[in-house]
């Protein structure tokens, strides 16, 4: 489950999340990187950090200006990824664990706090009525209709059991391969990753056949779910 946007990218990986930081400025980048975590802060709560920077360079001020700002949304910063020297050194001032290039295979001194797997789906035996909020970072299936005033927020693909007539956000950490399925589609508000579209106003919206809808073309398209 990947978050990608601009010059920031966040990665739920088996040993927890990581953050890269591409180019550009630095005053951008922090807000940037504050903007994405304050929108799917409640993922993220917990988590342990691997942040990636590339050639940037980052004195300690800046480092601890990352940390400051994580920690702000419960997550620790546990090690930076660097090939510029000076960055690296920074980090290890500050005592974090630091090398100059990312190994997926690379050992880890802790029982990983994030991990793609451990999230799993949420399976929701009722019907949302309105109010109701349904938030989390794996897949959702409800067995039961959403109402109109009722939210569900979830990392992966949302399955619906029945009418859905409320918001509905899927892959919400940036995931734009994410679904949506439901017996009756008619949601007041629809969004799949960086993507949001409204169902329209037509005769018979909602009284179709079980659809899904997906990002296609740049665009969300919702088509027969079969």
């Amino acid at each position: 489950m990947d978050v990608t946007t601009g010059n920031v990218t966040i990665k739920g990986t088996r040993e927890g999340l990581l953050i890269t930081l591409g180019g550009g400025e630095w005053e951008a980048l922090l807000e940037e990187l504050a903007e994405r975590l304050e929108r799917t802060a409640t993922f993220f709560q917990g988590g342990w950090v691997t942040l990636q920077v590339g050639d940037l360079e980052l004195p300690r001020e800046r480092i601890q200006a990352i940390v400051e700002l994580l920690a702000q949304h419960g997550i620790a910063l546990e090690s930076v990824f660097s090939t510029a020297a000076g960055t690296r050194q920074a980090a290890q001032a500050l005592g974090f664990r630091t090398a100059s290039k990312l190994r997926v295979d690379r050992p880890s001194r802790r029982e990983p706090r994030v991990e793609r797997e451990s999230v799993g789906g949420l399976l929701v035996r009722r019907t949302l009525r309105s109010g109701q909020v349904i938030h989390h970072a794996g897949h959702v299936v409800v067995i039961g209709d959403v109402n109109p005033g009722a939210e569900v927020v979830a990392g992966d693909d949302v399955v619906v059991w029945g009418r859905l007539r409320g918001l509905v956000h899927a892959g919400a950490m940036g995931d734009d391969e994410a679904l949506v399925c439901a017996l009756s589609l008619a949601p007041t508000q629809l969004r799949i990753g960086n993507y949001i579209a409204r169902p329209p106003d037509e005769e018979g919206w909602g009284n179709r056949p079980p659809e899904m809808a997906r990002v296609q073309g740049g665009r969300i398209v919702v088509e027969p779910w079969r």
